[in-house]
């Protein structure tokens, strides 16, 4: 009933758990303690004339309970006190543990998981985990402790009472364990059925003016439908077996509660038990239940902060990417003999070799799926090869320091992220002792800053995902936010997609003007715009066929020829169609 891996995230938070179940036991004593006072005073009202001095003889009684009742208030306060910091310390916890971790992944996405998943895990997640550590786990303690602190005190009243009650409390823990394995199985769903729903929603944003454009919203709008739907179902489902489990619950403990007061009552009339002591077992009998019934009501909470931190603890025990001591000093990138494979089934990068000079513009090219993101990937440090050596200036890339290496390295690629701020505060991500100057500097060179000064300056907001400007200025704003950054090596990835002829031109032109001084790596489905390369890498169906320049490469009437020749008649009956 208790998740090993679940309880081991809490790491020091664990200590109060147990404050706080010594607490309820604390608590429970004190209970106990006011149950024996009113019954103590009963016994003294019954026999009152037999007691001399009068009233005075309930001012024990009174005192007892008083203080029984003082206990009792003090410890469920510091109880809930306990419970609270549990919570809130377990989820600060828990999301810096999420976003470390996030962070030591960093250029490698997380594999299985949408954005929508993360979100809701990260957040959801973790708030349905706080209710799993700060309610479940401490009842689940006391309730395993409170039937047998009771059976230690009311055995020595009458053993056949106490034997009965303790013998009826299994009875809830059984209903428990065989309602949770259908609960286990329904709770995966929820959460499953849960982040589909978040990833459909958020699909449908996104992806709303296509939707509007072919007029499929209705289609969609009809699939949002039935996704709800499921999530409807599955709640329904839920909420059914949370009521059945809960009256299957109730039947257990005050049946087990009346057997124990009949069980009293016959002690009675057959074992000459004392009528005070038999309505002390009677008052006592229920709280050999409640605590169970108590954890079995917080069970299903359990069940859905358990389902949700199976996927926390999926993504913290990705592996990290592996990162040395040693220092970058030097700029040529090396891939020697690299075979990788995502699922280790197939292989998508076959006994690759690629150099990468210290300064230059080298090119990888082929049609797609031929490998040539595999190699991107490669180059970030996001996938380590299952064979062969990254080597960054001779040394073995997972022998550098993350920071050594990516202090030197740019990356621009077709989805680059401007993020939501002005632009003097995109630049400033890059570096932040930027002055205007520097700024201004690397937007002429990209035939951008007339548009900022006419638009609002530096202090311009880039509205999100860059909505605000076109898909052209993005890139140059993000090249220019690059340039800014002056790394060693640039990497630009499908840079020049999806933009009009004006950004490819001038994204190009400052790719060559760069190549003079830095190492710069190319890839692009477009081959005319690696033409001027110092080095073309051509790939088929992850291996490297060719390599070469250009001119040496049509020479040879291989791949890329064939590929270059196919795209530029394409490209030349494109221009006269759209004469």
């Amino acid at each position: 009933m208790i998740d090993k891996n679940l309880l081991s995230l809490l790491g020091s938070n664990k200590k109060y758990i147990f404050y706080a179940v010594g607490l309820m036991v604390l608590g429970l004593f004190a209970n106990v303690g006011i149950t024996a006072s009113i019954c103590w005073a009963i016994n003294l009202a019954i026999h009152y004339d037999e007691y001399s001095g009068g009233a005075i003889i309930f001012l024990w009684p009174a005192v007892c309970a008083v203080i029984g009742i003082a206990i009792r208030y003090t410890a469920s306060r510091l109880v809930g006190d306990l419970k609270d910091t549990l919570g809130r310390k377990a989820k600060k916890d828990l999301r810096e543990k999420v976003y470390n971790k996030i962070v030591r992944l960093g250029v490698r996405s997380t594999d299985g998981m949408s954005m929508a998943g993360l979100t809701q895990v990260s957040m959801e997640g973790v708030e349905q985990l706080d209710l799993y550590y700060s309610s479940y786990i401490p009842q689940f303690f006391y309730a395993m402790l409170a039937p047998f602190v009771l059976f230690g005190i009311t055995v020595w009243i009458e053993w056949r009472v106490a034997l009965v009650l303790l013998c009826c409390v299994p009875m809830i823990p059984i209903s428990i364990i065989a309602v949770s394995k259908y609960a286990k199985k329904i709770f995966a769903k929820y959460w499953g059925k849960y982040t589909s729903m978040g990833d459909s929603f958020l699909d449908s944003v996104q992806g709303l003016k296509e939707l509007k454009i072919f007029g499929a919203d209705e289609a969609q709008h009809g699939k949002m439908n039935e996704t709800s739907e499921d999530f409807r179902k599955i709640t329904m489902k839920v909420l059914v077996m949370q009521l059945a489990s809960t009256t299957i619950m109730d039947l257990v403990a005050y049946g087990g509660a009346g057997l124990g007061i009949a069980m009293a009552i016959l002690s009675v009339i057959f074992w000459d038990l004392s009528p005070i002591a038999a309505l002390f077992l009677i008052l006592v009998a229920v709280d050999f239940f409640l605590p169970l019934r108590a954890f079995g009501s917080a069970f299903h909470v359990a069940m859905n902060g358990a389902s949700a931190g199976k996927k926390i603890i999926s993504l913290l025990e990705q592996p990290d990417p592996v990162w040395g001591e040693e220092m970058a000093d030097r700029n040529e990138i090396e891939l020697q003999n690299i075979t990788f494979s995502y699922d280790g089934k197939r292989d998508v990068l076959k006994n690759v070799n690629m150099s990468f000079g210290e300064k230059g513009m080298t090119s990888i090219v082929g049609e797609s799926g031929c490998g040539k993101s595999t190699v991107v990937n490669m180059l970030f440090g996001a996938y380590r090869p299952q064979s062969g050596t990254v080597t960054v200036g001779g040394k073995a890339l997972e022998t550098l320091t993350r920071e050594s290496y990516y202090e030197r390295l740019a990356v621009v690629s077709y989805n680059t992220y401007v993020f939501h701020a002005t632009v003097r505060e995109n630049f400033e991500l890059a570096k932040p002792s930027v002055t205007d100057d520097e700024i201004f500097t690397a937007l002429e060179k990209v035939n951008l800053a007339d548009f900022i000064r006419e638009n609002g300056g530096l202090d311009k907001v880039i509205s999100e995902d860059a909505a605000n400007i076109s898909g052209g200025q993005k890139q140059r704003l993000a090249l220019a936010v690059s340039l800014v950054a002056n790394k060693s090596i640039y990497v630009f990835d499908e840079a020049t997609s999806n933009i009009d002829i004006e950004s490819e031109a001038i994204i190009m032109a400052n790719i060559k003007e760069l190549s003079k001084t830095r190492s710069v790596i190319v890839i692009s489905h477009r081959l005319a715009n690696v033409v001027p390369s110092d080095l073309i890498y051509y790939m088929e169906s992850g291996e490297l066929m060719e390599s070469g320049t250009h001119d040496e490469l049509m020479a040879k009437g291989g791949g890329y020829a064939k590929l270059y020749t196919t795209q530029k008649k394409l490209e030349e009956g494109y221009a006269e169609v759209t004469k």
